[in-house]
Formats: structure tokens, sequence, C-alpha cells
């Protein structure tokens, strides 16, 4: 058995590990930024309570880092690691109320290394890693406010549910799992309905403007989430091979979880879900999967892989209060000589993924293409490059990169033609429409054109 002071070292030691790891490896390995950050960055030099894709918070979160580092890249990977951190602390908070040991809490925590979406994945800092704290704090919030019937944790739950609803629209599945667990329990915390729909009225107040925006922009965030998941697909066949595809992805994804898990039991003893606790864990972590396959089978949606990042936060603890009967703590050797592989094992594969694949986004000149487009900017403009168009990822690059930050729009929702020239324009996009309608000085970024309209 592990002593409880070595334990809490072991946990410090595990968050201090996983931040500084995952932070350096990304960092000194790629090139550019990724997609889904750039794309963040993109949407957050323009601020606004809604994007063409997705809710703002995570263009929130990357435009706060500009404003303190600029564009320094280790700072989003940074950035993306602080968000997996404080998911792994609610978690860890959570499950010693859950478990009651330490020494259990700290298993079923480090068991998420046997997860990809909680190390492999997480370099990439977009709107799945923007949810994971959100996911973590606002089971946590619900979980104390139930048991205490405290005004404050009800207050945080309702802050935390608005931000991880800003965050991605599926956080509504774990937001709609706590409402069916307290409906199924409404005999026994029926005094808690009040504190609860205070909560509600919070995120609500916290969600207005972002519904606004959504009304205003003709709910294109929405739209774009429906077209994504290929929703109105009428072939039957959608119907039953999108969630078999979806649950095939999953049990991959989970095995080496698994693995760990399993190395811990001296024997594999199903039990009935009987107690409270084990009810609830089964309704955070397993209603939310089960209502994606049913909105799948309903609709011949196809589920991608990664928006499930959030989903398996709470498995370690649902699988440990499960077969903590079971568990044989003889095991637990070989328990971290898993651990510890898989925890060596991820960066090295992310590592030498970067450094042999040269065809990645990674891989994108992003900062030399600017440096390029600055030095033919200043030899011909005397004004300072204020807008940029495009694509997220050309024109995005381009915003994070040139030395002015200009705003990165997507369209403008007007010709070329009719850009004044002392705005300090740069639009990008294909080389051969835009070379003959561009009224300024036209040029190539491969495989995208640039126009520049500046002051002379």
């Amino acid at each position: 058995m592990i002593g409880k002071k070595n334990i809490l070292n072991i946990y410090y030691l595990f968050l201090l590990s996983h931040l500084t790891l995952w932070t350096l490896v990304p960092t000194f390995s790629n090139i550019n930024l990724p997609l889904d950050t750039i794309e963040a960055l993109a949407w957050g030099s323009n601020l606004d309570w809604g994007f063409n894709k997705h809710p703002p918070f995570s263009a929130f979160a990357v435009e706060l880092f500009f404003f303190i580092f600029g564009s320094n890249d280790w700072a989003y990977y940074l950035l993306s690691q602080l968000f997996v951190i404080v998911a792994f602390i609610y978690v860890w908070k959570f499950s010693n109320e859950i478990l009651e040991r330490k020494s259990l809490a700290l298993v079923s925590l480090l068991a998420l290394e046997g997860i990809f979406f909680y190390n492999f994945t997480t370099p990439e800092f977009n709107v799945n890693v923007s949810q994971l704290p959100f996911w973590a704090m606002t089971v946590y919030f619900f979980w104390k406010g139930l048991q205490t019937n405290k005004k404050t944790f009800w207050f945080l739950f309702g802050i935390s549910s608005a931000l991880g609803f800003l965050s991605k629209y599926l956080f509504v599945y774990i937001l709609a799992s706590l409402f069916f667990y307290l409906i199924f329990n409404l005999k026994k915390y029926k005094n808690q309905i009040i504190n609860y729909l205070f909560s509600v009225i919070i995120s609500l107040l916290i969600l207005t403007p972002h519904f606004i925006w959504l009304y205003k922009n003709n709910y294109s965030t929405i739209t774009y989430g429906l077209r994504r998941s290929s929703l109105g697909n009428t072939e039957f066949i959608a119907h039953l091979v999108n969630p078999i595809i979806f649950i095939f992805n999953q049990l991959i994804i989970l095995l080496p979880f698994i693995i760990m898990i399993f190395v811990l039991l001296k024997k594999v003893k199903l039990f009935k879900l009987k107690n409270q606790k084990i009810i609830f864990l089964f309704f955070i972590s397993f209603l939310p999967i089960i209502l994606v396959l049913i909105t799948s089978f309903f609709t011949g949606a196809k589920i991608r892989t990664m928006w499930m990042t959030p989903f398996y936060l709470f498995f370690g603890v649902f699988f440990i209060e499960y077969f903590k009967k079971n568990i044989d703590f003889k095991y637990l050797k070989r328990f971290f000589v898993i651990f510890l592989f898989l925890f060596i094992l991820s960066p090295t594969i992310y590592l030498s993924v970067s450094l042999i694949d040269e065809t990645k986004r990674t891989d994108y000149p992003g900062q030399e293409i600017s440096r390029l487009v600055q030095n033919k900017w200043d030899d011909n403009f005397v004004n300072e490059i204020r807008i940029v168009i495009g694509d997220e990822w050309s024109a995005g690059n381009l915003s994070y990169h040139l030395k002015s930050r200009p705003v990165w729009i997507n369209d403008l929702g007007k010709k070329i033609m009719e850009i004044e020239d002392n705005q300090g324009v740069i639009y990008t996009g294909n080389p051969n429409i835009l070379k003959k309608i561009c009224p300024g000085i036209f040029g190539t970024i491969k495989p995208v054109g640039y126009c520049m309209i500046g002051k002379k």
C-alpha cells in the first residue's frame, strides 16, 4: 500500500511531468502550430460571440494568451496542457469524494493515460480540449451541490456548464445526463430543484450573448455542425453502420485503458449497479455515450472520433469504484509499469511522427511565409496590415505571425474591388482567380495566392 504522503507526491509529479512533457515535445518538434489552434487564433483576432464553426470560448482563451505571450508557439501548447491539467485536478477531487481512498483515487486518475485523448492529441488546442476542464468541473460541482445543497456549488455549476457549452455544443450530452440523473432521483433531491433552477438561470444569462449572435447569424454554427456530422443522410444503412463504426473506434481507443484496469483485478466479477455512487458514475460515464449512439442511430449522423475527447474523463473513477472489491494491490506494480510505458510511449510516438512525416500541417512554414509577405508589404506600402481575408489556415497563419496582428475575416461579404486602399488588406485565395481581379499587388504563397491592398 502506498503512503498518503507518497500518493500526493506521485499526484503532483504526474501533473507537473504531464504538463512539462506535452508542452516541450510539440514545441521542439513542430515547425508550425496545428490547424485547429491556428483556427482558434484566427477567430481570436476578430473576437465575437460565435464563429462559422463553433461557439467562442476557445477563441477567447487563445486571444488572452496571445495578449500575454504573442506569437510564441510554446504558449499555446502550454495553454492546451493547462486545460488538461485542470480537468485532471477536478477528476482527482471528484475521485477522492467517490472512492474515499487516495490510493484508489490516484489509480483512477493515472489510468487516464491509457486513453490517447488525454495525451497524444492534447498539443492541438481546439474546442475538444477546451471542453475538458468544464466537463470535469460541471460534474464535480453538480455532485457537491447535490451532497451539500450549498448555493456556491450550484452557482459554480451554472458557470462551468455555460463555459462548457460555449466551448462546444456536444457539451449538452453531459448536461442532459446530469438532468436525467436529477429526474431519476427526484424524490431524493426534490429540495434541490430550486438551486438547480438557479444554476440554469446563471447559465442562460452567460449564454445570452451567444444566443443573440446565433439568431443574428442565421444559426450558422449549428448548421455547420449538422453538415459536419452528415446529418440528413437519408440512406437507412447509415443509421446502422455509423453507430457500429463509432463503437468499434471507441473500443480501439479504450484498449490500453482497459488493460490498465484489468491488470489490477484478482478476478473479473460483474456486480449490479446498486449503490448511489455507482449509479451516478454510470450516468456521467455511460449515459452521454448512449445518448450519442441514440443520436447516431435515429439521425444517421456520423460521430467523429475526436468529438468524444471529454466523454471518458470519469471512466477511471467508474471502473475503480465498480471493481474495487476485486482490486488486489499486489498487482499495483504491474499497473505502474504499464502506466510508465504508456507515459513514455505516447510522446515518443508523437515526436517520431513529427520528425519523420514531413507532409503534416505542422510542417507548414507559416512564420517564413509571413516574413516574406511582411517584407513585400513594407517595400510597397506605408500603412500597417489591418485585415487578412481567406480561410482559417492560410489567412489565419498570416494573422498569427504578422507583426501588426491583423484581424482575420473569412468573408467580407463584398467584392475585393470594394476594399479601400487605406484599410491595409491582404486577401488570400485561389491564385488563378485572384490574379485576374486583384487591384493591388499580386503574389503567390503556394498553393494560394495573395493580393495586397494598401496605401502607397
